[in-house]
């Protein structure tokens, strides 16, 4: 298989699935679906931003529910409390997202490993505390009444039913073009200098490879993702709280990149889609942040690599057991 094909295979088959789906749905007249289909789509985005920082620069962020957030509640805020329209909302909340990113990264982006994780962890307890303490945010009830955001050519980002089609479209539309910028940062020097730093960090700057910068570019990265991803959310549900800022949400995001295989952008569009769509229709009840918790810590233990590698890797050793 070219080069050419395996990079953009996985955008053809999701560009497929995503139809078919919608089809499908339509057949049913099970149209209702749309709305948990929509949803995770935006969670697929959130959870593509963390797989590049996690899959492609081998680092670990418990803090990525902090930047969702922060995207949501910028939104939130520049549109309910200053009146501002929901498009510069969403810019806003992506300059925010960057800029913190900037500020945690510099300092943090030096260590390597579980203190990472825990400066991480520790920047996303101190954003959700903030969230909880400040009245601007809504404190514990959060910010409701957000207004929807208007797209071109029909498409929006609303909850309303009568633009169920519409947010449908809209929503994979963006995972589909976030899975294409993935895909060729992977293909680009800058995605192999990234995977470098995943092998060695001593060896690839031993390389020349500037490990600082592109720990913090794909960082930044990753919370633009998130940002974005929250902004959508935020407006599509018109509304954001305290519980998208928690740590669990960031184990969430976590356990999905894990499960779908740290470096593969697919399997964790896959992965993301399927435990985000059951969650959201109350399969899991109240045991659903257990279930994620407990899935993360099956694959660090059984599968870390993915889910897809991992039984990829079975068949293999069937095959070769069979001949």
């Amino acid at each position: 298989m070219s080069r050419a094909v395996s990079r953009f295979l996985p955008l053809v088959v999701l560009l497929a699935l995503v139809v078919g789906i919608r089809y499908l749905v339509g057949a049913l007249h099970q149209e209702f679906l749309l709305t948990p289909l929509t949803m995770s789509g935006y969670s697929a985005l959130a959870a593509l931003g963390l797989c590049l920082f996690m899959g492609y620069a081998g680092q670990v962020s418990l803090g990525h529910a902090a930047f969702v957030a922060i995207g949501g509640y910028t939104s939130a805020v520049m549109c309910t409390v200053i009146h501002l329209p929901p498009w510069i909302g969403l810019v806003a909340g992506l300059a925010a997202a960057g800029i913190a990113a900037v500020i945690v990264g510099l300092p943090s982006l030096r260590l390597r490993g579980h203190y990472l994780a825990m400066a991480t962890l520790s920047f996303g307890i101190i954003v959700s505390r903030i969230v909880v303490a400040t009245g601007v945010f809504g404190q514990a009830d959060g910010i409701y009444n957000v207004p929807p955001l208007r797209l071109v050519a029909g498409l929006a980002v609303s909850g309303k039913k009568a633009l169920r089609v519409q947010n449908y479209w809209t929503a994979w539309g963006l995972v589909a073009v976030g899975l294409l910028l993935a895909r060729n940062l992977a293909a680009s020097r800058t995605g192999r200098a990234l995977m470098a730093i995943h092998g060695d960090e001593d060896a690839a700057s031993a390389l020349g490879v500037n490990v600082g910068r592109h720990k913090l570019a794909a960082f930044v990265a990753s919370a633009l993702f998130g940002a974005l991803a929250g902004s959508l959310l935020t407006h599509y549900s018109g509304g954001i709280g305290p519980s998208d800022v928690s740590i669990m949400k960031s184990i969430r995001w976590v356990a999905l990149v894990a499960a779908g295989g740290m470096g593969s952008a697919g399997g964790v569009l896959a992965v993301t889609t399927v435990l985000t769509f059951l969650s959201l229709r109350g399969v899991f009840g109240f045991y659903d942040d257990a279930v994620f918790a407990a899935i993360l810590l099956a694959i660090m233990l059984f599968a870390p690599q993915g889910i897809f590698r991992a039984a990829l890797s079975l068949i293999r050793r069937k095959r070769g057991a069979a001949a």
